[in-house]
């Protein structure tokens, strides 16, 4: 087995006596690994590190991996493959099966743990909200059914209140996509009408886990949505505008006051925040 910490260590270069292709598949087997120093904080690290320096063939293949990893038993390993491939559509890769893969995966993803004793960082909702909001802004990928994907994915059935800070990253992804200008102003804010129906069909009582989620990322929206959205990995560079952003502040408020009718509008519906 390498070295991986000691390479990181050293500046984190790439070994000149080993090929690029078997560093990387053996770094792509170590993503499947339960140990959570060794996936997340060596393999994970170099592999982000060296994706923009390989060759676009490796970078391909290597996708090509991740994409079939979105169906393996073990959650790291999927959400794992969630992550490398944001990092290589960000690098400007993109081949239709990963996105066809990506859909099928996302919100059908059952284990919506962030962190675990154990295993470390699983976090597969963040993971693949950071794949949504490369996706959306990759000028290869149409936007609008993302916007649907992140919608189906707030609206899936779930057990577990995201604790994580995963509606932010989710409610960034969203927001990364709506800045596309080709979005008409129908699709900019229709993903948000299958929402509303949802919290109108609710009724009094215990809020479910996943329309919790849904409140807090959409109030997150609401917020990028007035100011803008860095793309920058880290929010760095200016804000960029959401496309028809005066329209979706304006859905935005009135899809949560369905939930929160001390917002001014929807009073006295049945729904799930109100007890």
């Amino acid at each position: 087995m390498t070295d991986w910490q000691q390479i990181i260590d050293h500046g984190s270069a790439r070994p000149a006596d080993r090929s690029p292709a078997a560093l990387v598949a053996e770094l792509a087997e170590a993503l499947r690994s339960p140990d959570p120093v060794l996936r997340d904080e060596q393999a994970y690290t170099l592999l982000a590190r060296w994706i923009p320096g390989l060759d676009p063939e490796l970078r391909r293949g290597l996708g090509d991996t991740m994409a079939t990893r979105l169906t393996d038993p073990e959650i790291q390993t999927r959400s794992f493959a969630a992550l490398v491939l944001a990092d290589l559509v960000r690098n400007g890769d993109h081949e239709a099966r990963w996105v066809t893969a990506f859909a099928d995966w996302y919100p059908a993803e059952t284990d919506l743990r962030g962190h675990h004793p154990r295993l470390g960082w699983l976090h597969a909702v963040a993971h693949g909200a950071d794949l949504l909001g490369a996706l959306g802004r990759c000028p290869q990928v149409a936007p609008a059914p993302l916007l649907d994907l992140g919608a189906a994915r707030l609206l899936a059935p779930a057990t577990h209140v995201w604790d994580a800070q995963e509606d932010d990253r989710l409610a960034r992804a969203l927001a990364l996509t709506l800045t596309r200008p080709e979005l008409t102003g129908e699709e900019s804010l229709g993903w948000l009408d299958a929402v509303a129906a949802d919290f109108a069909a609710g009724t009094p009582g215990p809020v479910p886990a996943y329309a919790s989620n849904t409140m807090r990322t959409l109030r997150m929206l609401y917020l990028l949505a007035d100011r803008g959205v860095r793309p920058g990995p880290h929010g760095d560079g200016g804000a960029v505008p959401l496309t028809h952003r005066t329209a979706l502040l304006a859905r935005l408020a009135e899809v949560l006051s369905v939930v929160a009718p001390f917002l001014g509008r929807g009073a006295g519906c049945a729904c799930p925040a109100v007890g």
